[in-house]
């Protein structure tokens, strides 16, 4: 039996992985969510459902201590071995600036930096050969026809603490959720350069595609919450890059459990094939960049000389 850790695990994708992984017989889940109990709920009917052991666990990616104290107590939960991590939580607030107690802009705090710090953390408790992905966009890549903003990234530091210009909060927020997205792929390049030298610890990006319907659109006015959930999932149907969430579930679950993935790392998957991401998303400058700051935000001034 091994482990495989999902963040955000019982939202839309979460729940559809889960049951893309009954394929692969030997996995244990391991879901976190913010609501302990509104996770638990979910987990146990997944369970139920699968016939897959689904272990709900509290944490909330909003505070950097609480991903420590989360990486301090999974000795103690006595699980099987964790051999595979899926970032997979993420938010996008458009209704103005708000920020974490411990500072951060809340989209780029969740989105990344939260899970740049687990990753870090976590990664004492691997069994090898592991995986970790990090799940992405393609509103990340300009290039595509997606509707969104291009990120503008600067630096991590920037990304963390944005100056309130006051203009369009739903432009600025939307632009901040593709530059999270973006980050999520440096990263993943990067951990790949720093963990995966021997390709005992595969490092991937994933690109669900758009999934209308699921709980991106949570803070968007009311008008577009009704259109991406009751309307916008007929567009499933078009050769685009828009997907039910079964469909990419399926999918990540190949990428966390396929035996033929063994050893293949730093790639940038859209669905089940690798793809190239955004010109940017190659920047090894870039992405070195962001990792040293990313240390810095999250208190790990030691990964910070990390080449």
């Amino acid at each position: 039996m091994r482990t495989v850790l999902i963040t955000g695990g019982t939202g839309s994708l979460g729940s559809a992985t889960i049951r893309g992984l009954v394929r692969y017989p030997g996995w244990h889940v391991v879901v976190t969510g913010r609501d302990l109990a509104r996770t638990t709920e979910r987990a146990e009917v997944l369970s139920a459902d699968l016939g897959t052991p689904v272990t709900p666990v509290e944490l909330d990616l909003e505070s950097l201590d609480a991903v420590r104290t989360f990486t301090r107590e999974w000795p103690a939960r006595e699980l099987p071995p964790l051999h595979a991590l899926v970032c997979n939580a993420g938010t996008m607030v458009v209704s103005g600036l708000r920020h974490t107690a411990d500072g951060h802009e809340v989209t780029f705090a969740i989105n990344h930096l939260a899970h740049f710090l687990l990753a870090n953390l976590l990664r004492q408790h691997l069994t090898e050969p592991a995986r970790i992905v990090f799940v992405s966009s393609d509103t990340h890549d300009p290039a595509r026809r997606h509707g969104f903003p291009a990120p503008r990234y600067t630096s991590g530091h920037e990304l963390a603490r944005p100056a309130d210009t006051g203009g369009d909060p739903m432009e600025a927020g939307r632009r901040q959720y593709t530059a999270s997205k973006l980050c999520a792929v440096l990263t993943a390049y990067q951990m790949d350069r720093v963990f995966g030298a021997d390709q005992r610890i595969s490092v991937n990006a994933f690109d669900p595609g758009m999934m209308p319907g699921t709980g991106l659109a949570r803070d968007y006015n009311p008008f577009f919450r009704f259109a991406w959930k009751y309307l916008m999932p007929a567009l499933t149907v078009l050769p685009r890059n828009f997907h039910t969430t079964r469909t990419s579930g399926a999918a990540l679950a190949h990428l966390i459990a396929d035996p033929a993935l063994d050893g293949v790392s730093g790639k940038y998957f859209q669905g089940r094939r690798p793809s190239r991401s955004s010109a940017e998303s190659y920047d090894p400058d870039r992405a070195a960049e962001l990792w040293r700051s990313s240390a810095e935000l999250v208190g790990m001034p030691e990964l910070a000389e990390t080449p």
